[in-house]
């Protein structure tokens, strides 16, 4: 089993270098290539949307309903809002609601649109050294800063670490920053589970982001599940349009067609049926308009 495990540990590390250097190369050349491209769309999202594959999967089916390429930036949900407040992207398909919410009050985004949505799971070692199996996610929490179990963050102001750090104030305890047992990865979600995975330590996940890190560890994860189904880890995606009246050179009429189709039957029914180890990543949830 050991041997198994490590075998996995090794498949997963060169899988999130691998993903980790494909997407500082695509942050890198994305602007220039999607300018010199000119019409096609400019999508900012997070990690968990492009390191699923599920935009692999979707996209070639949005060009071919509507003729509109698409080309996309993978970062953390704040990054992904700030590149929208810029004029950077035409576009964002992002999961932190209440940010999401001020971003378009302030006048960045219009027409935010609910898409789909997963949960977010607590993750750690099989032996659950801070005994938070079965506990609601306040408890667990409680239960690993109180046992100085090692807890590795995103630290990035991605939607999940804005979740993490909301989850915190829910366990009514103090949000560890210096505390020796608390640890900021400053990256993916994929390369913070393998730090934790290292550290033998927890970590907040997305379940499709975790789902797919099992794949690539050949059902055989270093990590588990061991805290779901708290109503609180709801993990909501939603897609917004960049305002062109903040931004008056953004293609917001293809903008709109995007959002649109995520909304529609055929992206809807594409998003439900995506799936890893026979196991759903993502459940579609659009209103009907």
């Amino acid at each position: 089993m050991e041997g198994k495990r490590s075998m996995g540990n090794i498949v997963c590390k060169l899988f999130v270098c691998m993903a980790v250097l494909g997407s500082g190369l695509f942050l890198a050349g994305a602007a220039a290539q999607a300018a010199e491209a000119g019409e096609e769309l400019m999508m900012a999202t997070t990690t968990s949307t492009d390191n699923t594959g599920l935009l692999e999967y979707l996209m070639p089916s949005f060009t071919a309903k509507t003729g509109i390429g698409i080309r996309w930036i993978s970062t953390g949900t704040g990054k992904a809002l700030k590149l929208g407040e810029n004029c950077d992207v035409d576009v964002l398909l992002v999961h932190a609601p209440q940010a999401e919410i001020d971003f378009v009050d302030k006048g960045f985004g219009v027409d935010r649109r609910p898409v789909m949505y997963n949960d977010f799971v607590l993750i750690g070692p099989p032996e659950d050294p801070a005994g938070i199996k079965g506990k609601d996610v306040a408890g667990a929490l409680q239960a690993i800063r109180s046992s100085n179990n090692v807890f590795v963050s995103r630290g990035d102001n991605s939607g999940t670490n804005k979740k993490e750090q909301s989850l915190w104030k829910l366990a009514d305890v103090p949000a560890p920053e210096q505390e020796p047992w608390y640890r900021q990865s400053g990256q993916g979600m994929l390369a913070t589970i393998t730090m934790a995975a290292e550290l033998k330590g927890y970590t907040l996940t997305d379940r499709g982001t975790y789902i797919k890190y099992e794949s690539v560890a050949g059902g055989n994860p270093a990590l588990v599940i061991v805290v779901e189904g708290d109503p609180d880890l709801l993990n909501q995606y939603s897609v917004i349009p960049v305002n062109p009246a903040h931004c008056p050179s953004v293609k917001y009429e293809k903008a709109k067609a995007f959002s649109a189709w995520m909304g529609s039957d055929e992206a809807q029914k594409l998003i439900g049926d995506f799936k890893l180890l026979d196991k759903q990543l993502f459940t579609p949830n659009a209103a009907k308009e």
